[in-house]
């Protein structure tokens, strides 16, 4: 049966935010598409009361979009929610007795899994001794970008690594005897860390932290994500967890592609995707599809392994992007001439660069590639993104101040102008999808506006630093990047992403002053997902 909703602010903008506005109401069809958005003096709204439509009234709130997540990581998002919080930690005796603690509250794991860990907490220091102490079982500790996992002893007999060399684009930090010492960086964690503790979770607790992550995404107005780095274990977790029943939740998956010592190797994992691709898609599986490839050029800046075109300026190391625009070539050409969208995950000005070339000169700009992160553009590259019709896909999370106080060390003052540039991006004609990189920063869309569209901290309010605060975006910019944009990255747009007749009825309702400087103090009262109810915070 039809419903309308009324007494809200429906917002209404073009994808880049532009000549926003606000409706009155928004009928919904009993198919849980939306039939009509606009003023109840309309003919389709008057015709829908004759009719007794069911009414539902917002309460004078602003209801958006559904919120999509345009980068983030699903299983790992779930696993994190059990994980021990080090965030907050300052140095090595914050994470010392923040680890402790979670191990004598949780006595019955079988590790002890940790989160949030940044490089500058421990002076850059990541060894097993430093934390053997504090529990006999295997200890796990993610970095903050998931670039990084710090292991004790424990864990590095159990990975089972003494004999193991390096995988290609990553490192098994040793010492002088050839013994692992702690640290697995970039595809070590990637390609060892990762499916290990993947084959080592029990299939219900992989559902469990589907399901966890899944609410809390509706319990802060998602509808939608795009997952950026998707293997065979989560994979088959979420497609276990959609036999036991429908998902409210569209999600599109990008397979991530590791590099391989031979380019067959390499290209054996695109035929993967591709096949994939062929089962699910947007024709037969809408809200669950394997979209493209994901490929990982470089680390972090934070710990010095992002690639950039001259040295950091803190230890004068130069660092070469995982994939050289030869060995991306093939992988990004294989998978265009399939149809499949290729994202690149670039941060230094250098590896960016090799991107833009891979898409420009071996992809279809039709295709909707994308670049992630996007944390150093060069201004000659930030304008080449709209021009190519490269998807910008940003994360303003990786933005707030309270994170960055070590790039001007890292990168001297004059690089650490260019962080960030997008207003540059958009004002360049790219379409931008906006995300949170989930679990490496914290999901909610609102506080990730925040920091977008006044470039300073969600995570600590009271700072008054900004991050190159003429970068900043319009809150309508913002809004549309968190729904449109990351609707139309993945084509996702024909169903979802605006309030629009046509379109499903997923939006969110949400409690808030239209005003750039309020979003810390806007709450989600209601989630809908096809006209259904997801969350309700007044329930």
């Amino acid at each position: 049966m039809a419903t309308l909703f009324h007494n809200g602010r429906f917002f209404q903008s073009g994808i880049n935010g532009e000549n926003h506005s606000f409706a009155e109401s928004m009928l919904v069809d009993g198919t849980g598409k939306i039939a009509h958005v606009g003023s109840l003096s309309d003919e389709q709204i008057r015709e829908a009361e004759a009719a007794g439509v069911v009414k539902h009234d917002i309460r004078g709130r602003i209801v958006l979009p559904g919120f999509i997540d345009g980068h983030m990581h699903l299983l790992m998002l779930g696993q994190s929610l059990q994980k021990a919080g080090l965030e907050q930690c300052k140095n090595l005796e914050d994470i010392r007795r923040t680890i402790k603690e979670f191990a004598a509250s949780h006595p019955s794991v079988s590790r002890i899994m940790c989160k949030g860990w940044m490089h500058f907490m421990t002076d850059g220091k990541a060894l097993a001794s430093m934390i053997d102490d504090l529990d006999p079982r295997p200890i796990f500790i993610d970095s903050k970008d998931l670039h990084s996992t710090w292991c004790n002893t424990s864990a590095l007999k159990e990975l089972g690594i003494q004999d193991t060399p390096d995988p290609e684009g990553g490192k098994i930090y040793r010492d002088e005897n050839g013994n692992p010492t702690g640290l697995l960086t970039e595809a070590a964690a990637v390609t060892i860390v990762w499916p290990h503790i993947a084959k080592v979770m029990p299939m219900d607790e992989k559902l469990v932290a589907l399901r966890g992550a899944m609410q809390a995404y509706h319990a802060v107005g998602y509808t939608g994500l795009v997952e950026l780095a998707m293997d065979e274990n989560g994979w088959d977790a979420l497609q276990e967890l959609r036999r036991k029943g429908p998902l409210a939740m569209r999600i599109a998956a990008y397979w991530l592609i590791a590099p391989r010592k031979t380019e067959a190797e390499t290209l054996a994992q695109v035929d993967r995707a591709i096949e994939l691709n062929r089962q699910f898609n947007a024709d037969t599986s809408p809200d669950c599809r394997v979209v493209g490839i994901k490929v990982i050029g470089d680390g972090i800046i934070d710990g010095c392994t992002a690639g950039l075109s001259e040295p950091y300026t803190s230890n004068g190391k130069s660092v070469d992007p995982i994939w050289s625009l030869k060995e991306l070539a093939p992988v990004v050409k294989k998978a265009n001439a399939a149809g499949l969208q290729c994202a690149l995950h670039a941060i230094g000005d250098l590896t960016i660069r090799i991107a833009i070339d891979a898409l420009e000169q071996n992809a279809t700009p039709g295709l909707r590639h994308r670049i992630e992160h996007l944390e150093l553009a060069s201004s000659e590259d930030a304008a080449r993104l709209g021009k190519l019709g490269i998807i910008a896909s940003i994360q303003p999370v990786h933005a707030d101040p309270a994170i960055l106080r070590a790039w001007p060390s890292l990168l001297g003052p004059s690089r650490c102008e260019r962080a960030f540039a997008y207003k540059e991006f958009l004002d360049g004609g790219a379409i931008l999808a906006l995300g949170s990189d989930a679990p490496t920063a914290p999901h909610s869309p609102l506080k990730n506006a925040y920091t977008a569209t006044t470039r300073r901290s969600a995570r600590e309010p009271e700072l008054q630093d900004y991050v190159n605060k003429h970068f900043a975006l319009e809150l309508a910019a913002a809004v549309a990047a968190a729904t449109e944009g990351s609707a139309y990255s993945t084509f996702s747009d024909r169903w979802a992403g605006k309030l629009e007749a046509g379109r499903f009825a997923d939006f969110v309702v949400v409690d808030m002053e239209w005003d750039k400087e309020k979003l810390l103090e806007a709450k989600v009262v209601q989630t809908w997902f096809k006209g259904e109810k997801v969350f309700d915070a007044e329930a």
